[in-house]
């Protein structure tokens, strides 16, 4: 399942990251946002998701959280 498709307020296993872009995953690497880590959706709004990855809390617009797949 993808991020997208998530519900607010649960924490998830991030399963793979599929964006086609290695600058961009290797970005979210650097957030601590890989296989195996958990991602916590804390908001689901109409443009995006609000998550926490590690310490940090993240705005994360629709395109890319559909590029997360998490089980």
């Amino acid at each position: 399942m993808n991020l997208w498709n998530s519900k607010a307020g649960r924490e998830y296993m991030v399963d793979r990251i599929d964006t086609g872009d290695e600058e961009l995953e290797a970005f979210l690497f650097s957030l601590g946002c890989y296989g195996g880590e958990p991602i916590t959706v804390i908001a689901k709004r109409r443009g995006g998701l609000t998550v926490s990855i590690k310490d940090g809390r993240y705005h994360i617009d629709r395109d890319l959280s559909e590029a997360i797949f998490v089980k």
